[in-house]
C-alpha cells in the first residue's frame, strides 16, 4: 500500500478518489481551501477504512498555497507514492466581459499548480525509482468552451508530453477526461445541470476507480464510460470548424 496526495478532495471527484484508495488500505493527504470539510472527511476515512489521513488545508489559487503543497511533496518522511492533481473551478463566466481575477485564479489551480505539483512530485519519484501522477483533464478539453476548455486541453497535452518523457523510469503519469458528473462544479460555475439527460452523467466513483486502475497499467489517456469514448473519438476526427460552431462556450448550459 502506498500514500496519495489529492488536491480538491473535499468534494467531488476527489472525495471519490479517496474513497477508492482508503478502501485498498492506502494512506491519504487530503488538499482543499475548506478545512473542516476536510477534517469531517478524514475522520470519517479513518472510522470505516482504518487508514492513516492528513489534513493539509491550502488554497492553490495562491502561490502560498502551492508552495505549502509542494513542501509536503518533498518530504522524504511519509513519502507520497501517488499524486491526484485533482483541484478545478468552473469560472461561472464568459471570456468577454468575465472578471479578469477569476480567469487568473483558474489559471493558478488547473494549470499552474498541476505545474508545479507534478514537477515537485515527479523529481522525489524519480529519486525512489517509482510512483505515479494522475491528472485530471476533462472531455471539454477538445472542445472550445471557453477558457475552462483550454486549461483542460493543457492538462492533457502536459500530460502525454510528461508520459513520454518519463518512459521506462519506473514513474507513471495518466491524464483522465471525465464528462459529466453529479457534484456540486456546475452549481458553483451557475450552470443548469437540467438540460442533459440523466443517462450522460457519470458515476464519479466509477470514474475514480477508472482512473487509479488505468493508471496502475501505464495508461496515459483515460476516458471514463463508453458513451464519452465515442464522444472522444468522435471530437478527435472532427473538423474544428464543426467543433466551433458546435461545442462552444455559448453552448457550455451557464446561466
Amino acid at each position: 500500500m502506498g500514500r496519495a496526495l489529492i488536491t480538491g478532495a473535499s468534494t467531488g471527484l476527489g472525495k471519490e478518489f479517496a474513497w477508492v484508495l482508503a478502501a485498498e488500505g492506502n494512506d491519504l493527504v487530503l488538499v482543499a481551501r475548506n478545512e473542516t470539510a476536510l477534517t469531517e472527511l478524514a475522520q470519517e476515512l479513518i472510522q470505516k477504512a482504518n487508514v492513516q489521513v492528513e489534513v493539509l488545508p491550502a488554497d492553490l489559487a495562491t502561490v502560498t498555497g502551492v508552495e505549502k503543497v509542494a513542501e509536503r511533496l518533498q518530504q522524504d518522511n511519509n513519502p507520497i507514492t501517488l499524486l491526484i492533481n485533482n483541484a478545478g473551478m468552473g469560472l461561472g463566466q464568459n471570456f468577454i466581459g468575465g472578471q479578469l481575477a477569476t480567469e487568473l485564479n483558474a489559471i493558478n489551480v488547473m494549470v499552474s499548480a498541476v505545474l508545479v505539483l507534478t514537477h515537485t512530485a515527479v523529481h522525489k519519484m524519480l529519486e525512489r525509482g517509482r510512483g505515479a501522477v494522475i491528472n485530471v483533464a476533462s472531455i471539454t478539453s477538445l472542445t472550445v468552451q471557453g477558457t475552462y476548455s483550454a486549461h483542460k486541453a493543457w492538462v492533457k497535452v502536459f500530460t502525454e508530453g510528461l508520459a513520454a518523457d518519463l518512459r521506462g523510469t519506473g514513474v507513471q503519469v495518466t491524464a483522465v477526461l471525465p464528462g459529466l458528473m453529479h457534484t456540486q462544479f456546475h452549481q458553483r460555475a451557475q450552470v443548469d445541470t437540467a438540460q442533459w439527460q440523466e443517462w450522460m452523467f457519470t458515476d464519479s466513483y466509477a470514474v475514480a476507480n477508472q482512473a487509479i486502475a488505468a493508471a496502475r497499467r501505464g495508461q496515459v489517456i483515460v476516458v471514463p464510460s463508453w458513451k464519452y469514448k465515442v464522444l472522444y473519438g468522435v471530437l478527435r476526427h472532427c473538423p474544428r470548424f464543426l467543433v466551433r460552431r458546435f461545442a462552444n462556450a455559448k453552448r457550455s448550459g451557464r446561466n
